[in-house]
């Protein structure tokens, strides 16, 4: 049994971090149907499923479109706008990601839905949220994290923000606070039976990734600087450094017993008992020397390979690790070990590699059992479920309503 069986999840974004919210339910046993809109020259893109049996392997690997079936329906119709909320009469989620407005301006709003089907789960996710004075603006994950603080933290103290990845705004922000909005509005409606509205801000998530700050904030003032806390890697027992090798290994050692560890195996005792402080979140303590220790572990650290380094302290219980690149990822033998990587024999296209399941369930855990499908592969299917005659779908497919 998969946990979530039974769930039918319509999808209706253009938004990898939409589809990949949507993938985690599929991993755990939801009927997730993506709704995709009829190809227009000029618009394609990856999030959609694309067309033609020589697309078939790039599909496959395009992982946050896994255990999904895919239907295709033109919501800029009236016709197809009435198959849609057909299709939602029998859903128990709905998670879109237009920008605010756009589905009331379509007719699939959750006022719409809901009152068709009050049992229906209703996530919207975007940039600023369904209301307050960003609302409307346009973003990326970009303007969202330096929006929410995020950005401002990250960088030297004399240079500008860095910018990093998009995996703090809409991985983490968007995606993972969406997962678990639709989860526990699913375990409301259990118990009052009634489903409800989900507004996710991608913005309002990477606020919420403050809480380490936001106490000495709210209750001293206290603000944060670019560059000099701890975690920005200003201090010698917590960042990162190169090896003999070029390659760089990182140092977690803040808590005392880490760090005076380290400082013994190193013999260097003498460096032993530079701690961390709780004013290390903002700046540098006066009185220690934190430049000078910083050089001679840059020395120290030159003189042996980074899997040495990491092949020596690691059994010493100090935390240190390599800085891995994707393809070093993929084949590392704790990642390997942990089914991070899993292998999907697909009839058309061979053997494809696929990001494993996170979430690790010990009596209902998920499973890969289906690949990314092809564009419309399951619009026939889905509507004859839905109670669609073939005398009508051969009607909107003449009319391109379907594919």
């Amino acid at each position: 049994m998969l946990a979530l069986e039974g769930i039918k999840v319509l999808e209706v974004a253009r938004t990898p971090l939409a589809s990949f919210c949507t993938m985690t339910l599929g991993d755990f046993g939801a009927e997730v149907i993506k709704l995709d809109s009829p190809p227009k020259p000029g618009r394609e893109n990856l999030a959609v499923s694309n067309v033609g049996e020589e697309n078939r392997p790039l599909n496959a690997h395009w992982h946050v479109n896994r255990n999904k079936k895919n239907v295709v329906i033109d919501l800029s119709s009236k016709e197809g706008v009435e198959v849609f909320l057909r299709l939602a009469k029998t859903s128990d989620v709905i998670i879109e990601g237009y920008r605010p407005g756009v589905v009331t301006e379509i007719g699939i709003d959750y006022e719409t839905v809901s009152e068709l089907n009050p049992r229906i789960i209703y996530c919207s996710i975007s940039g600023y949220g369904q209301d307050g004075p960003y609302r409307d603006f346009p973003g990326h994950d970009l303007n969202y994290i330096a929006t929410g603080g995020a950005l401002g933290l990250i960088g030297s103290s004399d240079g500008p923000p860095v910018v990093p990845q998009n995996l703090i705004g809409d991985w983490a922000g968007g995606t993972m606070h969406a997962l678990s909005g639709i989860l526990i509005a699913l375990l409301a409606r259990d118990r009052t039976g009634k489903g409800q509205y989900v507004d996710i801000s991608i913005t309002d998530g990477v606020v919420s990734f403050l809480n380490m700050y936001s106490p000495f904030y709210f209750l001293a003032g206290a603000v944060p600087k670019r560059g000099a806390g701890f975690m920005n890697g200003n201090f010698p027992y917590y960042s990162v450094y190169e090896a003999r090798d070029g390659r760089y290994i990182a140092l977690g050692c803040h808590e005392p017993w880490f760090w005076d560890a380290l400082c013994h195996e190193l013999g260097r005792d003498d460096l032993a008992g530079n701690i961390f402080k709780g004013e290390h979140l903002y700046d540098r303590d006066e009185g220690t020397d934190w430049d000078r220790i910083f050089s001679e572990l840059r020395q120290i650290f030159l003189t042996k390979t980074s899997d040495e380094w990491v092949q020596l302290l690691s059994p010493k219980n100090i935390p240190i690790s390599k800085v891995n690149n994707i393809d070093e990822v993929f084949s590392d033998p704790h990642v390997v070990h942990r089914k991070m990587v899993v292998e999907v024999d697909d009839p058309k296209a061979g053997k494809v590699k696929q990001i494993g399941i996170p979430i690790k369930l010990s009596d209902t855990p998920g499973s890969i059992r289906n690949l990314s499908p092809m564009l419309g592969e399951h619009t026939s299917g889905v509507l004859g479920e839905a109670g669609f005659t073939s005398q009508e779908l051969e009607r909107l497919r003449e009319s391109k309503v379907i594919i």
